[in-house]
């Protein structure tokens, strides 16, 4: 067989570019709530008049996102989960957490917030409305510390347990907040350099992808991109636009507080758009997920 190799730094690892044989399945099978784009300015719209909504826009065999708009006083109460990490990108507004072995801080526009596994946490929405956009390992549970907090749950009735935990396990870099302007500056100064890893987890990771269409290659329209063959992948936008060509789709621009998802076995090749700069914050089940080159 005829290799090719190409020496990439992914992360801290060196990896190996090299040619091999892949199976490739239909393109763009989208499912309900999945769909290529969702477009914040329509799910506003949609919402209209209406001081708090939630909906559900990515609910697939890997994670499980939605966008939450609340009201000053809204509260998420007292809980944990047992086995997975849960994040959250504030797009507007002003939420307090509380962060079990953190000191409690506002996390305001920009801020990406997360917590461990077995970490109990809340939090309130203050100073005026705020859109929220929650990530979680798909079929995750909650565990509340009140009988009183823990909601009707369709199949499942309420037991009070025993639980050892090891609290706060932060691990792999992961911290309780980190900001937009924060990382672009550093970036935009040269300390930090290609894609900064803001969550990893066993089962879930989320990238900070930031960058300019001015310094990339002239575009390419014959270029297919990538494909990934065990899961979908989904970007949140956080600034300026993106382009992004899917097989069987189509090119889809997308804006700050857009949703694009793309589902296994389908081309994309996402590329900073507009004048500039632009990030998207790329999620995805695995936390080093294979990337399938199109060889054209």
């Amino acid at each position: 067989m005829n290799k090719k190799f190409l020496i990439v730094l992914v992360g801290a690892t060196l990896a190996v570019a090299q040619t091999v044989y892949a199976p490739k399945g239909k393109p763009a099978q989208y499912t309900a709530p999945h769909k290529p784009h969702t477009k914040l300015s329509d799910l506003m719209a949609k919402h209209k008049g209406q001081k708090s909504w939630r909906e559900l826009i990515v609910n697939d065999k890997h994670l499980k996102s939605e966008y939450i708009y609340a009201q000053p006083g809204f509260q998420h109460p007292k809980a944990l989960h047992p086995d997975t990490r849960e994040w959250w990108v504030i797009l507007e507004g002003e939420v307090r957490f509380d962060l079990e072995t953190v000191e409690p801080f506002t996390a305001k526009k920009g801020a990406m917030v997360q917590v461990p596994m077995q970490t109990f946490f809340s939090y309130e929405v203050v100073n005026g409305p705020a859109l929220i956009f929650e990530t979680n390992v798909a079929g995750a549970k909650t565990i509340y510390a009140e009988r009183k907090d823990a909601p009707p749950m369709p199949g499942y009735d309420w037991a009070p347990v025993q639980m050892n935990r090891a609290k706060g396990q932060w691990l792999r870099d992961n911290k309780p907040v980190v900001y937009y302007d924060e990382i672009a500056r550093k970036i935009e100064s040269k300390e930090l350099r290609g894609t900064i890893r803001v969550v990893e987890d066993d089962r879930g990771a989320a990238n900070f992808i930031y960058g300019y269409n001015s310094k990339l290659p002239p575009l390419d329209e014959k270029n297919r991109g990538h494909y990934h063959p065990e899961g979908a992948e989904y970007w949140l936008i956080l600034s300026g636009q993106i382009r992004y060509p899917i097989e069987n789709v189509g090119v889809v621009i997308a804006e700050r507080g857009d949703v694009v998802y793309v589902p296994a076995n389908t081309f994309h090749a996402p590329r900073w758009w507009g004048d500039g700069p632009s990030c998207r914050l790329a999620m995805n089940g695995f936390p080093q997920i294979a990337h399938l080159y199109d060889p054209h």
